[in-house]
């Protein structure tokens, strides 16, 4: 019986460690503001999609977001705002992308999106709709109306590539956006 019981106790044991572990797993791959993937997290699905489009001929993209203005929203609306302002962003992002995307958060105001099943043309369609939804689509913080608006750049994934070249060609790319505007 000191047996089954020892057994049965270190069952219970490894189960508690290994919800430990995914908990942990989760807050070092999670951004803790929007609760979306972090850099680390979307290395991970951006390895994956690389490796489909290589082995598979997957297409995917990358959408490089930026929130445009939030100095000046921390600034005129105070930093709560600004955070309210990233969470809305995020979750609209969430909501107009499909459940096998990834949206994460690399950091301040910028965002990525990882598009899979698409080709540029798909891609682009999607980056113009999310750029169109989150101007139109309003803020309000503590009564007062925020404006919102993003820049996006596009960057299909290409054969060969690594995360830091791709994410580099998006983010190049969502930067000539914000020059020609």
């Amino acid at each position: 019986m000191e047996l089954e019981e020892e057994i049965a106790r270190l069952r219970q044991e490894v189960a508690r460690l290994e919800t430990r572990v995914a908990e942990l797993d989760h807050l070092a791959h999670s951004d803790s503001l929007v609760d979306l993937p972090n850099r680390r997290g979307l290395d991970r699905a951006l390895e994956a999609a690389i490796a489909a489009n290589e082995r598979h001929g997957v297409g995917a993209a990358l959408l490089y977001v930026d929130v445009d203005n939030l100095k000046m929203i921390n600034d005129g609306f105070g930093h709560g705002a600004g955070d309210a302002a990233l969470i809305h962003v995020a979750r609209r992002l969430v909501e107009g992308t499909r459940p096998g995307d990834t949206v994460a958060r690399l950091g301040g105001d910028e965002f990525v999106v990882l598009l899979t099943h698409v080709d540029a043309e798909d891609a682009c369609a999607s980056a113009q709709r999310l750029v169109d939804e989150i101007a139109g689509d309003g803020l309000i913080h503590e009564g007062q109306p925020v404006p919102l608006s993003v820049a996006i750049g596009i960057a299909p994934i290409e054969k060969g590539d690594r995360p830091n070249e791709a994410l580099a060609r998006a983010d190049a790319a969502m930067y000539a956006k914000k020059r020609a505007a």
